[in-house]
């Protein structure tokens, strides 16, 4: 065989092969130290059980790692902060789109610096307290949007920047209001990119952990990752790797199923709003 052709099928097999090594392999050890008995798993490996029970395993990370409250604090810091994402960035973006002028391009410039300027955390932290909002969901709301709204800008600017200005221009000739005319047909054409921006968000907030720990600072308000981090420290999961990895088995589930859901769309998303 043509040592060009072979190359040309062969390359495609080896990056899937090095990916579904960098992937599978760790969630494999995941999975199946998750199963394992607490003697079975003090050296975590790739070996399959001897003894299975993760049942027993997923039960004790739910209830003594009080995942419950982790999941519904969880819910409370990432749900606004994907709607005030979305909700800002596709009202900002149609004014970067719609407007032509030195400020409007300057202020774009600057809004989407976020996507190359990484946040200062020492900096967030000291202005959350002077607000007094360090240690509180709306501190941590505040710096989840203000952290992807880059994102959410950039992508939703491309895609109304290819929408016909004539369905603007025939809904004002019908009397529409600027208010009417962004809910009623800027936002529904939005869908694609709205749909992306809400995975990605959720995605990255749901499993972030080291802000939440600055800003935060654990407690009763803790996330599901910073309070993986808090019981992991503890006695009680001390050498419990099998505790420990079925309590992170139990909290990516909903961010699978979110991106399983929508893998199509995040796809479309990103050449809709980056292509266009």
């Amino acid at each position: 065989m043509n040592p060009s052709v072979a190359w040309r099928y062969g390359r495609p097999a080896l990056v899937l092969l090095l990916a579904g090594l960098a992937v599978g392999v760790p969630l494999w050890l995941v999975a199946v130290t998750s199963a394992k008995p607490q003697a079975e798993a003090i050296k975590p490996n790739l070996d399959l059980p001897q003894h299975w029970q993760p049942g027993g395993n997923y039960a004790d990370a739910v209830s003594q790692g009080e995942m419950l409250r982790g999941f519904f604090n969880s819910l409370l810091v990432v749900v606004p902060s994907v709607a005030l994402v979305l909700l800002l960035g596709a009202g900002a973006a149609w004014v970067f789109a719609r407007r032509k002028s030195k400020l409007v391009s300057s202020a774009y410039a600057l809004c989407i610096s976020g996507l190359l300027l990484p946040p200062a955390v020492i900096t967030i932290v000291m202005e959350l307290r002077q607000l007094g909002l360090a240690n509180t969901r709306p501190g941590m709301i505040a710096v989840y949007t203000g952290m992807y709204l880059s994102t959410s800008i950039f992508f939703m600017t491309g895609f109304i920047r290819a929408i016909p200005l004539e369905l603007e221009e025939a809904a004002r000739m019908d009397g529409a209001t600027p208010s009417r005319i962004f809910w009623r047909i800027v936002l529904p054409l939005l869908r694609p990119v709205i749909a992306t921006a809400t995975i990605m968000v959720m995605l990255y907030a749901w499993s972030d952990i080291f802000y939440a720990f600055f800003v935060l600072g654990g407690g009763e308000q803790a996330t599901l990752p910073l309070n993986l981090y808090q019981v992991a420290s503890a006695q009680l999961y001390l050498n419990n790797w099998h505790l420990v990895f079925a309590y992170v088995v139990v909290m990516s589930l909903p961010m699978v199923a979110v991106f399983l859901v929508g893998q199509r769309k995040i796809v479309s998303g990103i050449t809709s709003g980056a292509v266009k």
